[in-house]
């Protein structure tokens, strides 16, 4: 077993292909403004690669190729994007390829700018170095102490040749001329470190953003503050100016508002609060539009337009993900297209496998929706639904009432969801006569019919509840359904049993519409997840020993004990038709089981432990989700696709670490020679000529080769044309023409010869085949492969004709003829090509029958061959008229 995955450390079921729901960190955005295409583009980074939007209708333009870590800073100039991760940085040409890699920075580069054909880079450790962007090459090399001077913004003043203007976290500022290398002038500052530098719409004035949430209208050219701003949300994190002829400049802060100031009266005009939920990583004014495009690390990128009487800005477009780690995914409907999940942000959202037009939001859960509109959406945050943490779905009925439901947590009610308009239903689902804070919700689940709700509670009590109407249905059990919380609750696929388990360790089984138990059963440990496979009634549960049960709910036995996790099993997912089990663990492992055979079929390793895991329905794709990360993973099923072995895994099996994949979809990567080399357990197998040398061994070659030997005279006589075919005069190109003094035309020459013969004189047709000189070797050393070969390559004509020159009247000779007679026998004994065998003998009897009888070698050998055909024949017949036997039986017994 270990011989045959020694080579396979990584997945061979499944391959990273792409995240979803990723659109924005806590890197600022770049704009680009194409002049060929006339149009804005943004670029926003999400980890290890960056999207590129066309603002127009924010849709996705391109997606990077990935680069080895986390990008750091970003700056782009109008033909490329530089990237910084680590201690280098790329150019990338077309929003995708790297084409320059700049490396010599020590340390981790927090500053890009871009300045003409050159490019300037800044570190931590306040080394600013100049490249040449098409060499390579360093042009230049400041190096600051860091202790005086620690470099924190950097910006190119307009108009101002060849310089830069320098913010250090120690407050002051420098002018410096890059070209000659001379430092022009220090400000000596405010005393508060530098944050953002952005240059005024006017010459010589640019805007210092401070530590302590002030931003400095500074003329550079005098070295004279001309204004002051105060904002009390703390450091200013970005800086933007309008540029559509209203004097207005927007400034964010790191608890995600927007400050708004009139620089003409001098004075604060508007608040955008809450534009996004964490810090506001960048902001930028369109160049001449009243656009403003923000990110921040929320997850969120967001294009706000300021067309309102009061200059306050209203959200236009939007592309926002969750803002914080998934509790829950789940695939929606049937044709594998969406997936729904829930995260710590308390939001519900559906994102789509095909495309990102197609992504939803269902919102946050609120409640009270109607108090809400009614008394303005200030008091909102106040009154939103904690954090999902399960939720069931079911299309059937969805354009009809609510299709989803949801438990909170911390919370005793559950909360009904319309996936058709996007919004939380009309439902909040919890018993009446429980009061208590301290009893919540912890499963859930929803027929397949899309009628009624299960939910089990921490108390023990399963209730059952009508999705069209929110009315209580029923509870199982006297008083409660399991002394312990309940840990999951499922009902079949025709509502005729409901499974619910406790933490108490007992599995209950109940009749749907009464009510009643039917069966209970105890398990080996206490249950952590439960999930059932509808269309085959198999159940699995993972239990807190970090082993799985597989049951079967018809028989209500376990049918496959899986053990080999080393953490707490977080999710389970069937494969469509029920064959796999796939589970995700705290051990950071995704593991596949095979039910039928029941054993280990892959397994990988992930840097960050999987918390969900589901199955498409149409089986293409695997998607989890991961501790601390915002995105849905996709991994393609390899099966479906390419050849893949299921072989076991051995019990030490170790897997490698897979990296997630990005938000590219992966490219083809060039293969090392390790993994072009085939592996044990993928070589083809290859079919020996014979099993058994006890086995009958047909040939390989089609029955027109030799089904139809005896009966060659019979086709020939049907194929003859009725009258041979009349080949056309051709007439002569040049037409001759008689010497003399008039020309005149040659007649064509008669046949004067009507006599001739047109029979073939056999004499140059004496001479032996290489079938018959094979033959005549064969006599001599007892070695007939070489001339049965020669005989297979031939067609039925040919092998007619081979057989007929055998015998002494065309060219053969007796010897050449017992020599064929040995070949047949050879073939008889070794119980090869034996159809070919009786097939050739047939046509050499049907040919010599007349020569055989007097020539007392030839019948020697033949006695010999006649007793061989006899003997495999009764052998073949008795296996015959056995298996027919059986057959018979089969058909005709009433089993």
């Amino acid at each position: 077993m270990e011989g045959g995955t020694g080579g396979r450390t990584s997945s061979a079921l499944f391959a990273g292909f792409r995240a979803l729901g990723l659109f924005s960190n806590d890197i600022p955005h770049v704009v680009r403004f194409s002049a060929l295409k006339r149009r804005f583009y943004v670029t926003t980074c999400v980890g290890k690669s960056f999207h590129t939007y066309d603002v127009q209708k924010l849709s996705l333009v391109a997606v990077s190729n990935s680069v080895p870590q986390d990008i750091c800073c970003m700056a782009a100039d109008g033909r490329l994007v530089f990237a910084a991760y680590g201690n280098v940085f790329s150019a990338f040409a077309r929003n995708k390829e790297v084409v320059h890699t700049f490396k010599g920075h020590k340390a981790e580069i927090h500053l890009l700018q871009p300045f003409g054909d050159h490019i300037i880079s800044v570190d931590t450790d306040s080394i600013l170095i100049i490249w040449h962007i098409y060499s390579e090459e360093e042009y230049l090399q400041l190096t600051f102490d860091k202790s005086v001077f620690k470099i924190s913004a950097i910006l190119h003043p307009s108009t101002y040749l060849n310089k830069i203007l320098l913010g250090s976290e120690q407050g002051s500022l420098q002018l410096w001329n890059v070209k000659s290398n001379k430092l022009l002038y220090t400000f000596l500052g405010w005393k508060v470190g530098v944050t953002a530098l952005q240059q005024a719409p006017a010459v010589d004035v640019v805007a210092v953003g401070l530590m302590s949430g002030q931003v400095i209208i500074h003329n550079i050219k005098f070295d004279e503050t001309l204004m002051k701003f105060r904002q009390d949300w703390g450091p200013i994190t970005s800086i933007s100016f309008r540029t559509d002829g209203h004097p207005i400049m927007a400034a964010g802060s790191p608890c995600g508002h927007i400050g708004l100031w009139d620089l003409e009266d001098k004075k604060l005009i508007n608040q955008m609060r809450n534009a996004h939920s964490t810090a506001i990583a960048g902001l930028t004014f369109l160049h001449r539009e009243p656009l403003l495009v923000t990110n921040g690390a929320d997850n969120a990128l967001r294009i706000w337009i300021f067309d309102g009487p009061t200059g306050e800005g209203r959200l236009l477009r939007f592309r926002m993900g969750h803002s914080a780690p998934l509790t829950k995914i789940r695939y929606y409907g049937q044709n594998g297209q969406q997936i729904l999940s829930a995260s710590q942000d308390g939001t519900l959202q559906s994102f789509s496998t095909i495309h990102e037009k197609f992504n939803k939001s269902l919102g946050h859960g609120l409640i009270n929706k109607k108090r809400v509109k009614r008394k303005g959406l200030q008091n909102a945050l106040s009154v939103r639904l904690p954090p999902i943490t399960k939720f069931a779905a079911e299309e059937a009925r969805e354009s009809d009432w609510d299709s989803i439901i949801a438990c909170h947590q911390g919370k005793l009610s559950c909360s009904t969801w319309n996936y058709q308009r996007s919004t939380i239903g009309a439902y909040f689902l919890k018993p009446k006569e429980l009061k208590t804070d301290d009893i919540t919700a912890t499963a859930v689940d929803i027929t397949s019919c899309g009628n009624f709700a299960i939910i089990g509670l921490s108390s023990g009590t399963v209730d059952v509840y009508n999705m069209q109407s929110g009315i209580h249905r029923g509870s199982f059990g006297e008083d409660q359904a399991h002394k312990g919380s309940v840990r999951g609750v499922a009902v079949d696929g025709l509502n005729q049993l409901t499974i619910t388990t406790g933490s108490e360790g007992l599995l209950k089984f109940w009749n749907f519409k009464n009510k009643i138990l039917i069966h209970s059963m105890s398990l080996d440990s206490s249950p952590n997840t439960m999930l059932l496979h509808r269309d085959s009634g198999i159940l699995g549960l993972a239990l807190d020993d970090f082993s799985i049960s597989v049951l079967d709910i018809e028989t209500r036995k376990i049918v496959r004990e899986f053990s080999g996790h080393h953490g707490q099993i977080n999710d389970l997912a069937f494969s469509p038709d029920g064959r796999w089990l796939i589970s995700a663990s705290m051990d950071c492992t995704v593991r596949t089981w095979d039910l039928p055979s029941g054993c280990l079929i892959d397994s990988f390793l992930l840097d960050s432990a999987p918390l969900n895991v589901t199955m498409s329905p149409t089986g293409d794709f695997l998607a989890t989700s991961h501790v601390d990360h915002l995105g849905i993973y996709l991994w393609s099923n390899v099966s479906l696709y390419s050849v893949v072995s299921l072989r076991p895994l051995p019990t030490d099996y170790v897997p490698s670490v897979v990296m997630l994949p990005g938000t590219c979809q992966t490219q083809d990567v060039e293969l090392s020679e390790e993994t072009i080399e085939p592996s044990d357990e993928m070589i083809e197998y290859d079919s020996p000529e014979q099993l058994n040398e006890q086995l009958v061994t047909l040939s390989l070659l089609p029955e027109s080769r030799w089904k139809n030997l005896l009966n060659l005279d019979v086709i020939k006589k049907k194929n003859k044309p009725k009258e041979p075919p009349k080949v056309p005069k051709s007439a002569p190109f040049f037409i001759p023409t008689i010497p003399g003094l008039v020309p005149r035309y040659a007649a064509p020459e008669q046949n004067n010869d009507p006599h001739q013969s047109k029979v073939v004189n056999l004499g140059i047709l004496a001479q032996k085949s290489d079938f018959c000189l094979k033959l005549e070797e064969g006599l001599v050393n007892n070695k007939y492969e070489a001339a049965l070969n020669l005989l297979k390559e031939l067609g039925p004509s040919g092998i007619e004709t081979e057989l007929r020159s055998l015998s002494p009247d065309c060219g053969g000779s007796i010897e050449v003829m017992q020599s064929f007679l040995k070949m047949i026998g050879m073939m008889l004994d070794r119980k090869r090509d034996f159809e070919l065998a009786q097939a050739y003998l047939a046509l050499f009897l049907k040919l010599h029958l007349k020569l055989l009888p007097s020539e007392p070698v030839l019948l020697e050998e033949l006695t010999k061959l006649s007793s061989q055909v006899e003997e495999n024949w009764i052998h073949l017949q008795s296996l015959f008229n056995q298996s027919m036997c059986i057959l018979n039986y089969i058909k005709s017994a009433l089993l």
